[in-house]
């Protein structure tokens, strides 16, 4: 039963409409491996025995008369502690929340329920989602899969390594800069950032509105259409018979291949070399407005951050990570003219952008530029955390920036992630696109 948690969450969705697996003794395996595993209290905030047991006796009983509501019905996974559990502790990785308990769960956590997913628990994650790394020194940093010294990734960091580690067959996170993408590329998983707006943040503790998008970390292109379907109560796409012949790729040339460190850009190319022998055709492209909405990017999200915490913060700042308190900060002294006038801005190059993209099928690069860096080191070299954290999402940004979907998937090569970011509201394009993709390179 230990290879249980090493299947795809298709793949025990299948074996549990089958009659090979049930959904009890599934999540039983999983329970015992997280209270039993070195990690367990550096991967999860808590775990909901209760509620975990009851939801999958309840899909064992569907299964019994044929009345499973979705091939993920019965199929265990984990939650970002910003989604809002009810009758459990949701704190967004940070004490300025400790002992937070919700009355009802977030919408996407209500529609996963209703397609009879089982909730595992809450993952740690970045302290109110505020870092790329995964770093959080106050409530616990998980281990990176490739390196139990490293980072994880962040900020989705616990729902990374619980996918990572076994001990989730797939995990739901949120993406606001990069923080679904980049512990998914950090650990060798599939991760789907989805078009602002696509998927309800009722519920969900924000970072920045204007941003965040949630999303989920799998072993598999076909885990992330089926939770995409999960999370909004929709069906998943068709994947079947996708094909790279012909698939026009742009390689974007501007920022991202900038500081590229060696093991991210051999990967990339390694993999940009298996997506032509399969069909596709690469094109190189600048798009020099990209350095205007970088440029106008740390106003907006600083600004838009600080006024949803500042009362949390101001109230007692001593309880922060200073490296997070210092980010939310910087929203302080950004004008209100300031702020309309950059979002005008980018507004403007996200059109310039969406034409210039129009006749690609979608838009590649490495995930992220940098491999994990070191816990310890990040705790005391400040400068050293600054500079590995906004390299680690630079590239995963321009997703957000533009307001496009974007998926990674594994190389091959540990740590090393590519990205494939479509057009706006476009997941079931890419997600065709990625499957092939996904075959191509292996």
């Amino acid at each position: 039963m230990q290879d249980w948690r090493w299947m795809t969450a298709a793949d025990l969705g299948r074996a549990i409409g089958a009659g090979d697996i049930d959904p009890v003794a599934l999540t039983e395996v999983y329970l015992d491996a997280i209270d039993a595993h070195e990690f367990s209290d550096r991967i999860y905030a808590r775990v909901t025995h209760d509620r975990a047991r009851a939801e999958a006796k309840a899909a064992a009983a569907r299964a019994k008369v044929g009345m499973r509501r979705g091939l993920l019905d019965g199929v265990p996974v984990s939650w970002k502690d910003l989604f809002d559990t009810a009758g459990t502790a949701t704190e967004a990785g940070t004490a300025l929340m400790e002992g937070r308990v919700p009355v009802e769960d977030a919408e996407v956590l209500k529609a996963a329920t209703v397609a009879g997913l089982v909730c595992l628990g809450k993952t740690h994650m970045s302290e109110i989602a505020f870092s790329g790394l995964g770093l959080n020194p106050i409530m616990g940093t998980p281990p990176c899969v490739n390196d139990h010294d490293a980072v994880p990734g962040g900020s989705s960091s616990g729902a990374g390594a619980s996918v990572a580690f076994g001990l989730a067959a797939g995990a739901i996170g949120s993406d606001t800069g990069g923080s679904v993408r980049i512990p998914s590329a950090w650990n060798d998983l599939v991760g789907l950032k989805t078009t602002h707006g696509r998927l309800s943040l009722d519920g969900t503790v924000p970072l920045c509105l204007t941003f965040d998008t949630v999303g989920p970390l799998c072993r598999s292109v076909e885990d992330a259409n089926l939770l995409l379907a999960a999370l909004e109560g929709g069906k998943p796409a068709d994947l079947a018979g996708g094909s790279l012949e012909g698939v026009r790729l742009m390689v974007l040339d501007t920022i991202v291949p900038d500081d590229v460190r060696d093991a991210p850009r051999d990967a990339f190319q390694n993999a940009v070399e298996r997506l032509q022998a399969a069909g596709a055709q690469i094109e190189h492209r600048y798009f020099s407005q990209l350095f205007d909405a970088f440029n106008v990017a740390g106003n907006l999200y600083a600004a838009d951050s600080y006024g949803w915490w500042r009362d949390l913060v101001e109230a007692n700042p001593e309880k922060m990570f200073p490296q997070i308190l210092e980010r939310v900060r910087g929203g302080q002294t950004v004008t209100g003219p300031d702020y309309c006038a950059g979002w005008n801005m980018l507004r403007d190059i996200r059109k310039q952008y969406h034409a210039e993209i129009a006749q690609f099928d979608a838009v590649i690069m490495p995930t992220a530029p940098i491999l994990p860096p070191h816990a310890e080191r990040l705790l005391t070299d400040d400068d050293y955390y600054k500079s590995e954290n906004l390299l680690a999402l630079r590239n995963t940004r321009v997703a957000n920036l533009m307001d496009v979907c974007s998926v990674t998937l594994p190389t091959g090569v540990p740590s090393c992630g590519i990205m494939f970011n479509g057009q706006n509201g476009t997941e079931e394009a890419l997600l065709r696109l990625a499957a092939a993709a996904e075959r191509a390179l292996g």
